[in-house]
């Protein structure tokens, strides 16, 4: 079988027999573009029991048959017929794929659009993001996932070099992507703040929560970009901040704690709102400056 890039070692043997099978199918599959391995596989941090994340990389113009990619689920599946969307079914950035129990463990495809992609890379490059925050829990799919994806994934099969070409145009972080994601989200938390002391005097613990959530999630999506690493997922999010050299002192701890437990007074919200402020001015305090509020309120 010629893969453009040899499964990693850290695959086990099981899971490699099925990955051969699945990318020997379906580089034979008119309208597929590219294979890739992604997921924590691809980033290395993968568990014994982790799933296998299969990207399938199409052409706008010219996608693969549907039925060509139901027909290799069901047969690496051991459970019957397997989940399998139509494209898009997922959402709009998600798309579309399977969730298949193998011999091996879960295999997962994920359907990505060649176009939709590069264009989201050319926007990031212009400082344009996306965010849909419906699409999936816990904080929505944000823009920049695609570049992260493409970073790290591991082509198995591109024949065009279509991910290569890709990947030569993530290797350094956009300069205007970084702005933007910074002056953005810095102020979505200023301004959620601002309504987050407000429920917490009333003693609102619904939108207060809600307030301390979002406002978590996007000094999040601050420090990511702060330290120019793209945001891959919220997943273990925590343990991926705290390997970042620009990063408040006890920003994880602090803000895990207030999470926590935020409290069931209007006392205890208050006080619990003052201290995500205060870890708000904290990452305010890496850009030296160079954050600006977009309204004086």
């Amino acid at each position: 079988m010629n893969l453009i890039m040899p499964i990693p070692v850290t695959v086990p043997a099981a899971k490699r027999a099925v990955l051969d099978t699945v990318v020997d199918t379906l580089k034979q599959i008119p309208g597929v573009e590219a294979v890739v391995l992604g997921g924590s596989y691809a980033r290395g941090t993968q568990r014994e029991d982790s799933d296998l994340d299969i990207g399938i990389y199409y052409s706008q113009q010219t996608p693969f048959a549907l039925d060509d990619v139901r027909h290799l689920a069901r047969a690496i599946s051991v459970s019957g017929e397997p989940v399998m969307t139509g494209f898009y079914e997922w959402g709009p950035w998600v798309n579309g794929g399977a969730w298949i129990n193998t011999a091996a463990g879960k295999v997962d495809f994920l359907y990505r659009n060649l176009d939709q992609v590069q264009r989201t890379i050319d926007d990031a490059h212009h400082g344009v993001i996306q965010h849909d925050y419906g699409q999936q829990p816990a904080y929505g799919f944000y823009s920049v996932i695609y570049l992260a994806e493409t970073a790290v994934c591991i082509p198995l099969y591109d024949p065009a070099q279509h991910i290569a070409r890709l990947k030569a145009q993530v290797t350094t972080y956009p300069p205007r992507l970084k702005a933007r994601i910074i002056a953005d989200h810095l102020w979505s938390a200023e301004f959620t703040l601002i309504h987050a002391r407000t429920f917490a005097a009333t003693g609102d613990v619904y939108n207060t929560g809600g307030c301390l959530t979002r406002t978590a999630a996007n000094l999040t999506q601050a420090l990511f970009a702060l330290n120019e690493v793209y945001f891959m997922s919220d997943k273990g999010v925590m343990t991926t901040l705290a390997t970042f050299s620009l990063l408040p002192p006890g920003y994880i701890e602090q803000m895990e704690a207030l999470l926590a437990a935020p409290g069931a007074t209007a006392a205890e919200l208050s006080r619990t709102v003052a201290a995500c402020d205060a870890l708000w001015a904290n990452v305010v305090a890496l850009t030296y400056g160079r954050y600006q509020p977009k309204f004086i309120l």
